[in-house]
């Protein structure tokens, strides 16, 4: 079978250039954010009856979740990846602060170790 050439008959043959732009790629955007509290091994805390505020970068407050008992708390009104930085803080039942931690923008889930 013999090989394929291109063929300059019958038309002009033109160079296209084919970088895709940033603008057309698209994004997969969740309806929630998702936080996990571990210990340094990974294992999540039991955090049951544990709750996370999270407030902007400037300290308005955003939203009020309770944890679950496997280290879990999701703030379902909050769109991921996320589009700025928020700060969350932990709490337990009595409103003891535990954790204070900063969530950079452009995640859809985030783990406070420790």
């Amino acid at each position: 079978m013999p090989a394929l050439v291109p063929s300059r008959k019958g038309g002009a043959v033109r160079k296209i250039k084919l970088t895709p732009k940033l603008n057309s790629v698209v994004r997969k955007r969740f309806s929630r954010l998702t936080v996990v509290w571990c210990n340094t091994a990974g294992v999540p805390f039991n955090t049951t009856g544990f709750f996370a505020i999270l407030f902007t970068a400037n300290g308005r407050r955003v939203s009020t979740a309770a944890f679950d008992s496997f280290g879990v708390v999701r703030f379902p009104n909050i769109v991921t990846p996320t589009r700025q930085r928020f700060v969350i803080r932990t709490f337990n039942r009595n409103g003891v602060l535990f954790r204070t931690r900063t969530i950079p923008a452009g995640v859809a889930a985030f783990v406070i170790i420790g």
